[in-house]
């Protein structure tokens, strides 16, 4: 839940990227075929880009907190065991085993001490809002090299990029009816890319867990080990039936639509807040001890060969970007230009503009930042708020107060205009504090269209009275 503005490095580097263009064509073709790219390649045609990390930074130093959570252990604390996979590795934050290597490239290392424990690292997104606006299309994109080795020294490796639906954060028992899309998993240094859908419940259901619904192919060109590969996942809602589709460097292998699934399932993975990203390297587990037929890793599996990752980056169709973010944050919230599906979850800190307010570090469900200090007279402003053709005649936010002494006030929703008659409102007091969080729901008049909000908050009394977290449109 970070600002929506690039970073001024990022905007820097893709104006040098687009004058190279112009004036050395030749040399662009040159730094295509090198094995690691400085920048992001340029959106593609009728794709805006959402969200993005091209992993630039000190050699050693952690991928951003800003933009992604460092998981550690051998389990979410109470969720299933060895990260309910069977794998045996411990997951650490140590350098070691997962580092930016200074040449734009993120590193994730699997190590083995000499009492035969194996260590590695896995990372998430803190958004877990990735999901297309209605009629749109999402593009969740990776350029990687997995683990450069093969034959009975690469048993075990198990590298992954993938997504997660957002309920499971928290809960960690509710998979996978929550959905999981894997985008990229490779085992036992194989030359191939598995893409796989898992939903419904477990075993069995619509989606033939725990195996999932999967297929596979080889990496076009060159081995998934020996150079990088591009690989990509997209959530087709454009249609009269949504449609799942998975790639390897542009070459679409796989699919499932939601008529396989069935409406159940569908609804269950796809009507949530959306999916947070994930890019880890297991060793062992229920996948490569099934595809070797027998436990994994072994003795002769060789330690410290890395996947390595030049960028991560979600796009989507249309106009809007989603209510996401490009991958800055530097300038303290904001956003270049709006453009969002009233009905996804609208983080507060994706203003274009506002007046009053400040942001914090939230500890609610998710993580990422939230709106603080609001106050009487306070305002957001949210441009390209799209509602579609069919009313939304609901209205909530996430809100916290630790206001106390009797201080309250109305969060107001305004079209077009700060001045305009709200169309809906709710009163928030004192939940118990700052960072104690509820979801308020109000009535609202029946909008359609696309609009700039305006979310504004009034008291009458010159004390703060609610922090902000997000908010959505909904029919009902």
């Amino acid at each position: 839940m970070e600002s929506n503005r690039p970073s001024r490095n990022r905007r820097r580097r893709r104006l040098l990227a687009a004058l190279a263009a112009f004036v050395l064509p030749i040399s662009m073709a040159t730094t295509a075929s090198a094995p690691a790219q400085a920048d992001l390649p340029p959106d593609p045609e009728g794709w805006n880009l959402v969200w993005s990390d091209d992993f630039e930074g000190q050699a050693g130093s952690l991928p951003d907190s800003d933009d992604w959570i460092v998981d550690t252990g051998t389990s979410y604390p109470g969720g299933p065991a060895n990260w309910g996979t069977g794998e045996i590795q411990t997951y650490t934050d140590n350098p070691e085993n997962i580092g930016l290597d200074g040449q734009g490239n993120l590193r994730i290392t699997p190590r083995r001490d000499s009492s035969g424990q194996w260590t590695s690292a896995r990372i998430e997104t803190r958004r877990a809002d990735f999901k297309p606006a209605d009629g749109e299309t999402l593009r969740i994109e990776g350029r990687i090299q997995v683990p450069d080795v093969t034959g009975q020294e690469a048993l075990g490796y198990w590298p992954a990029f993938w997504a997660l639906g957002s309920p499971y954060r928290g809960e960690y028992w509710n998979w996978p009816g929550v959905g999981e899309f894997d985008i990229m998993e490779n085992v036992n240094g194989i030359d191939s890319v598995w893409g796989v859908l898992h939903c419904g419940v477990s075993p069995g259901g619509p989606c033939n867990e725990t195996q999932g619904l999967g297929d596979s192919r080889a990496c076009p060109g060159s081995t998934c080990q020996s150079a990088f590969h591009t690989y990509s996942f997209e959530w087709d809602r454009s249609g009269s039936t949504s449609e799942l589709r998975w790639y390897v460097d542009g070459q679409q292998y796989h699919s499932v639509d939601q008529g396989q699934v069935g409406a159940s399932a569908w609804s269950d993975m796809t009507s949530h807040a959306g999916y947070f990203i994930l890019l880890n390297v297991a060793m062992g587990g229920a996948f490569p001890d099934g595809v070797q037929g027998s436990a994994t890793p072994t003795g002769a599996t060789r330690p410290g060969e890395p996947m390595v990752v030049d960028y991560v980056a979600v796009y989507e169709t249309g106009s809007g970007d989603g209510g996401g973010d490009d991958g800055g944050g530097d300038d303290g919230g904001g956003d270049d230009g709006g453009g969002v599906d009233a009905r996804s979850t609208i983080q507060g800190e994706d203003y274009q503009e506002q007046s009053g307010t400040a942001l914090e570090t939230t500890s609610d469900s998710g993580g990422g930042q939230n709106v603080a200090q609001v106050g009487d007279g306070d305002w957001l402003r949210f441009d390209g708020v799209d509602f579609g053709s069919t009313a939304a005649q609901q209205f909530k936010a996430r809100v916290a107060s630790g206001a106390g002494g009797g201080v309250s006030g109305l969060v107001e929703v305004r079209l077009d205009s700060r001045t305009a008659a709200p169309v809906a409102s709710f009163a928030v007091g004192d939940t118990g504090g700052w960072q104690n969080w509820r979801t308020v729901p109000a009535n609202m008049d029946a909008v359609t269209g696309s609009h700039t909000v305006y979310l504004t908050f009034s008291s009458g009394q010159p004390a703060d009275f609610v922090n902000l977290n997000w908010f959505t449109f909904s029919t009902t």
